[in-house]
């Protein structure tokens, strides 16, 4: 396990921010896991853990240990009548295993293409995306527990998943997750409940034309590279807020308010709903907004970036002038999606 000392963050944070970590250890073995906890520990040093940093604001340097997860490994773990078990490590970058599966035959992942990040972060994120969430097709995974000082196997049922939630967020540092097992049907239906994926495809749907996992990984990746900004070209971490949900009582409130309010129904029995936080944002008048180095994307306003130079204090800083701005006009409380050091 290698270990740099005061390296810099720059290049392993998708808003490319400019901090350090006092001790950055590379993970590239499994084995590297109990042995990074166990050096921590013995020197009393808090850690963390980092993928592919494209779900975290760096505002301070890291002290302590910090993991850069880069275990790497795919395979294909076992198949029934119905399903394929394939097995990906922590380190993966997810949009390549994804690719990967498609290339492979192996359809049911498309719906999430394009995402950035690491295998390894995508269960304690339950990230979706299109129609489909994590949980849908995660069979379960291997972690280190830091409690027990023991490898477990979690199900998808063990890991309590929600929207953009997990067991992990409850307990963030009892587990290191080392790989994830998904279960993919053979016999493939498109997922095509995402209404603007299904309108994306809708001349193949009129024609009656086959419809191939191909056809909805590519509708995705151009939907989303025409909302969302590349990050090795401009500093960003994807959705920066959860889109709020809240009653029907509360729903129906706003939409009497505000008769173009976008939402959607978070349960079918529509008693609570979804709300479109970039529609909240932008009504604010905050889509194309720039604060110093940092901003709201002009194509999608929630998306907050980097210009360059920015710092993650300032980023902070934007992103609570919009919550408060939001929450005074329509009563409704935004929560950051990504994890903050600070």
């Amino acid at each position: 396990m290698k270990i740099d000392l005061h390296a810099t963050l720059r290049t392993h944070n998708t808003f490319g921010f400019d901090v350090s970590a006092d001790c950055l250890a590379y993970l590239t073995e499994v084995s590297d896991i109990p042995l990074f906890i166990q050096k921590a520990e013995e020197q009393q040093a808090q850690w963390q853990i980092l993928g592919g940093g494209s779900n975290l604001v760096l505002a301070a340097d890291l002290q302590g240990y910090t993991g850069l997860m880069q275990i790497k490994g795919r395979r294909l773990l076992d198949q029934t009548d119905t399903h394929v078990f394939i097995e990906v490590m922590a380190g993966e970058d997810w949009h390549e295993f994804v690719t990967w599966t498609l290339e492979q035959g192996y359809g049911g992942l498309e719906n999430l293409a394009l995402i950035p990040g690491t295998v390894g972060a995508t269960p304690i994120q339950n990230i979706g995306a299109y129609g489909l969430e994590l949980s849908q097709v995660m069979d379960s995974l291997e972690a280190f527990d830091t409690k027990t000082k023991k490898w477990v196997k979690l199900t998808a049922a063990e890991c309590q998943f929600s929207y953009r939630h997990s067991i992990f967020k409850n307990d963030p540092k009892r587990y290191i997750v080392s790989s994830v097992c998904f279960k993919l049907p053979k016999l493939w239906q498109p997922n095509l409940t995402y209404a603007e994926l299904a309108k994306a495809l809708a001349e193949k749907i009129e024609k009656k034309q086959e419809i191939t996992p191909k056809d909805i990984f590519d509708k995705v990746c151009e939907i989303r590279s025409a909302k969302l900004p590349n990050p090795k070209v401009l500093g960003n971490s994807g959705s920066f807020f959860h889109n709020p949900i809240v009653t029907s009582d509360q729903y129906h409130v706003l939409k009497e308010r505000f008769p173009n309010l976008v939402a959607y129904p978070a349960n079918p029995a529509g008693s609570d709903w979804k709300l479109a936080a970039g529609w909240l944002i932008d009504q604010c008048g905050f889509k194309g907004y720039q604060s110093g180095h940092v901003g709201v994307y002009d194509k999608q306003a929630l998306v907050l970036v980097n210009h360059g130079g920015g710092t993650g204090k300032e980023l902070l800083a934007l992103a609570k002038q919009i919550q408060a701005k939001v929450f005074d006009t329509f009563q409704v409380q935004l929560t950051i999606e990504p994890v903050i050091y600070s």
